[in-house]
């Protein structure tokens, strides 16, 4: 074989590389995975306790966090824990992500059976085997896009959503899908045994004669309403001058 019939071969070859590496697939190099952190930020609206901080990492369940939050969602009609699901945080997260809210305030987790059987002699008309038996639902208050986390929570279609417009909270749980709506004013404060709270403020309203009184009842606010207002109005003037 000539010079030139060995070049001319040589020069084939490396031709028909060139076009097999054109038309062939690039090779995929596996991404490391970015390691996954659910983080949540959480106001107990009975106690004024706050969880803040991751509860899931790549890895799973952080049990110090989840021990911790076993005890942040406590029943506090007795001071009795359950194990939370995680389930039902994950849920949670989704919710306030998916409308941009940093915090949630907690009215309700845990339930023992005889803070669930006192439930259920009241307007607020509880489930016999609520999921809050089992550590597998809360419920809870954004300050803003409340209706629109309930909207979304029932979207994803991951558990049990309860809406209640007119008491301004939600429920979520890991149970089963379902959805309820259920009217009636002043439910979220029985699940606070009718105390008020600064986290859960009742909507209110300026009389005609100037006294603060509830938008609903239309009653003087209770000196413990009262005294969660001012606390409100001296944390918005603090935040004014601050700026």
């Amino acid at each position: 074989m000539s010079n030139d019939e060995g070049s001319g071969m040589q020069r084939r070859s490396i031709l028909s590389i060139a076009a097999l590496s054109v038309f062939a697939p690039a090779p995929v190099f596996a991404l490391p995975a970015a390691p996954r952190v659910d983080r949540i930020a959480l106001i107990n609206a009975h106690t004024g306790e706050r969880f803040s901080g991751a509860f899931r990492d790549a890895k799973g369940p952080i049990d110090s966090a989840m021990k911790e939050l076993s005890f942040f969602l406590r029943d506090f009609h007795c001071g009795e824990e359950t194990k939370i699901d995680i389930g039902v945080l994950d849920f949670l997260a989704a919710v306030l992500n998916s409308v941009g809210a940093t915090k949630a305030t907690v009215l309700s987790a845990y339930r023992t059976p005889a803070t669930n059987e006192k439930l259920a002699r009241t307007t607020f008309g509880v489930a016999e085997h609520s999921q809050h038996l089992y550590g597998r639902a809360l419920d809870i208050y954004l300050p803003a896009r409340l209706k629109d986390g309930m909207e979304q929570a029932r979207a994803m279609k991951r558990g049990g959503v309860g809406w209640y417009p007119d008491s301004h909270f939600m429920h979520l749980d890991c149970g089963p899908v379902r959805n309820w709506t259920l009217g009636g004013r002043g439910l979220g404060r029985l699940l606070l045994d009718g105390k008020a709270s600064k986290y859960f403020p009742e909507p209110i309203m300026v009389s005609s004669s100037g006294e603060f009184v509830g938008r609903h009842s239309g009653r003087p606010l209770a000196p413990t309403d009262r005294l969660a207002l001012h606390d409100l109005v001296q944390k918005a003037l603090n935040s004014l001058h601050r700026h």
